[in-house]
């Protein structure tokens, strides 16, 4: 069975944010709202990052308004806004490793390396965040997994308390794909942490090479 595209880009969300967390001094660049958490212990412990954290949030948003303006323009002109915004993920992806890959390590998350380079990634994942509330709605989230395990126990505790056969069914289809979800955003962690113990920051090479995976998933799915 092919991995659908939610699948795929919940996999590269999970390995971008802990790759970034590992290489950048602490930085999510997919669930930024946790930046709030890791700012306030840099300010407090002393430690290096503090910057990047505060400009992440911003950041994230004025690239999702962007987005979101580039999805009305494309489909003002007849083209289909999905593939692009997946295209212009890619590239941002691109730039992204190399930079980790060219100017990293970053023992200090306030120097501009480690800034430019956090906030191309933060960028990329602002435009997969928008991706999935406009094209990909009715699929569980690809970035946050905390709403999603949270209806996976509900419907699971539903399912063994009994309910109506419709319900049942309706909470069987969910929990497949919300268990999708969670598992392969896992599996991108994981394998994160464990290409970053090896390579350091040439794991940041996986997730472009993923997002051209979801580029040509989204072809197939518009086309069917």
């Amino acid at each position: 069975m092919k991995p659908t595209l939610p699948a795929i880009l919940s996999f590269n969300a999970g390995y971008v944010d802990t790759a970034g967390f590992l290489a950048l001094q602490g930085l999510f660049t997919a669930h930024v709202t946790g930046n709030f958490v890791t700012f306030g212990a840099a300010v407090t412990l002393g430690t290096t990052g503090a910057v990047a954290k505060l400009l992440a949030l911003p950041v994230f948003c004025l690239v999702v308004i962007g987005t979101r303006y580039l999805a009305y323009g494309l489909e003002h002109a007849g083209l289909q806004p999905l593939r692009a915004m997946l295209v212009l993920k890619l590239v941002l992806l691109t730039i992204g490793a190399a930079l980790a890959i060219r100017l990293g390590p970053f023992p200090d998350g306030d120097a501009w390396p480690a800034i430019v380079t956090g906030m191309v990634l933060v960028a990329a994942m602002a435009i997969q965040n928008a991706v999935h509330r406009i094209h990909l709605a009715s699929a569980p989230p690809t970035t946050l997994m905390t709403g999603t395990t949270t209806q996976i126990m509900i419907d699971l505790a539903d399912l063994a308390h009994g309910v109506a056969p419709e319900a049942a069914g309706a909470a069987r289809s969910r929990l497949a794909r919300m268990s999708a979800a969670v598992v392969a955003f896992a599996l991108g962690c994981g394998a994160a942490a464990l290409a970053f113990v090896l390579v350091g920051e040439w794991c940041f090479a996986v997730p472009p090479a993923v997002a051209l995976a979801s580029t040509l998933a989204s072809g197939a799915r518009q086309g069917a």
